[in-house]
């Protein structure tokens, strides 16, 4: 066995491997987790952001009250 019998076994295992996640991410069995995915962007988020909350606990001059 060389180097040119490994390079084809890997190159097969990478086609199986490649046709594997294609067979995963085209199965019906996914397709309901991929559209709730996809739909994410559009939803609104349940919280505000971080950056929306103020800290009341410190004054202006950063002593607390």
């Amino acid at each position: 066995m060389d180097i040119n019998d490994l390079r084809a076994l890997y190159t097969v295992l990478m086609f199986l491997v490649f046709i594997g996640v294609c067979w995963w991410a085209y199965s019906k069995k996914t397709k309901p987790r991929f559209d709730a995915a996809a739909r994410l962007p559009f939803e609104e988020p349940e919280f505000p952001p971080r950056g929306d909350r103020r800290d009341t606990t410190h004054d202006s001059s950063g002593d607390r009250t």
